[in-house]
């Protein structure tokens, strides 16, 4: 990960009907804005190494990485159970309110989803789409991770939902699902230094009461029955730390999008900003 001193990278707020969404900015020149929709349960914080990847690789435009409602900053989604079809809109209402008209969009986990709905509900407004991590589960692993996945947690008179927030962010490194913690569901990549878990750790207290929403919207989304509607080529992302069933997912949305193509990727924030930014500018990535 890109270390961060004094970045160029500033933070601003969008008045929208649930209150107001934080973002990040990194102002550029000339060309259709990139937006970076981040994983849960973090916030856009973690997108500010990408960013400046990205403009180190070369691109030029403005980049925004917005908090998506219910995390980090932005205020807390309106309904009690929201859809990914509800996130997408937040963003397009952002886009009207900021007054652009069309982006490229990245996203990943969580976010691969957002950016998947609005590429389908709003063709007209979406460039060009990145994937990074994104499936569609069946029935049976839905039902586990809907069940168990996000669970809401009080605060605690002892502090206990203090150490609870750390594990929850611990143990999804060391285990997908992280409630199933058996030698089929062990992850084999690292575990993140102790500064990331300390900071995404803070996310999930700083939005403990609504972390949960759009996590749960993003398991229970059909990306593989919206993908038919995307119109923007898109660029689906296999990093090799990247968890297998996402990976092997890359085959499935292939089939579906009507303009797609798949990048295998080594590890490194500056190779897969690298290989965006030519996606972007209309080369091979």
């Amino acid at each position: 990960m890109i270390q961060i001193k004094n970045p160029p990278v500033t933070r601003e707020f969008v008045t929208l009907d649930e209150g107001q969404l934080h973002l990040r900015r990194l102002p550029g020149g000339d060309g259709v804005p990139l937006v970076l929709l981040h994983a849960s349960p973090a916030s856009s914080w973690f997108m500010q190494g990408m960013m400046l990847a990205l403009r180190k690789a070369g691109h030029g435009a403005t980049i925004l990485a917005p908090d998506t409602l219910g995390n980090g900053d932005s205020a807390a989604p309106a309904p009690d159970h929201p859809d990914i079809a509800y996130f997408a809109g937040s963003m397009a209402r952002m886009l009207d309110a900021l007054g652009i008209e069309k982006i490229d969009v990245y996203g990943t986990h969580t976010g691969a989803r957002i950016a998947c709905e609005f590429a389908a509900a709003y063709p007209e407004r979406c460039r060009r789409l990145v994937l990074d991590g994104i499936t569609e589960y069946d029935d049976a692993m839905r039902e586990a991770v809907v069940s168990n996945y996000a669970p809401k947690v009080e605060p605690d008179a002892y502090g206990r939902h203090l150490i609870w927030a750390f594990n929850f962010c611990r143990d999804q490194a060391l285990f997908f699902p992280h409630f199933m913690q058996d030698a089929q569901h062990r992850l084999s990549v690292p575990m993140p230094p102790p500064e990331i878990l300390h900071r995404i750790t803070l996310d999930v207290l700083k939005a403990m009461d609504t972390y949960s929403k759009p996590y749960i919207a993003a398991f229970e989304y059909r990306a593989f029955e919206r993908m038919g509607l995307v119109q923007a080529p898109t660029l689906l992302l296999k990093p090799e730390s990247e968890l297998a069933l996402l990976n092997a997912s890359v085959a499935r949305a292939l089939e579906i999008l009507p303009d797609a193509r798949e990048l295998a990727l080594p590890p490194g924030e500056a190779i897969k900003a690298e290989s965006i930014a030519r996606f972007l500018a209309g080369e091979n990535a």
